[in-house]
C-alpha cells in the first residue's frame, strides 16, 4: 500500500477494500475503461442485481462516475482520477 496517500484518500481506500464487491468493480473499470453495469458485472462476478448499489457506493465517495448521467439504458461508468489512486492501491 502506497503510504503517500492522504487520510482522506486512506479513508476511500479503506471503504472499498472491505466490500469484495466495490474491489471487483474497481479493478474492472481500472486503466480508463468505460464500461455499462452489465459488462462490469459479468467481469466481476457480481449479480447484477447488486451492481447499482455498489456503482452508487462508488460514485457517492467519487471513486466511479458515469459519463451519461441522463440514459436511462447504457450509462458508462469509469473511474475518476482519484478512482484510480484508489484501484492502483488495491491488493492482488
Amino acid at each position: 500500500m502506497n503510504n503517500n496517500l492522504d487520510d482522506e484518500t486512506l479513508k476511500k481506500l479503506a471503504y472499498v477494500t472491505v466490500s469484495s464487491y466495490r474491489v471487483k468493480a474497481m479493478k474492472s473499470l481500472q486503466d480508463g475503461h468505460v464500461k455499462i453495469p452489465t459488462n462490469i458485472a459479468k467481469e466481476a462476478g457480481i449479480r447484477s442485481n447488486h451492481i447499482s448499489k455498489v456503482l452508487s457506493e462508488l460514485k457517492e465517495i467519487g471513486a466511479a462516475e458515469c459519463i451519461n448521467e441522463e440514459a436511462h439504458k447504457g450509462r458508462l461508468y469509469r473511474l475518476t482520477d482519484l478512482g484510480e489512486e484508489i484501484s492502483q492501491n488495491l491488493e492482488e
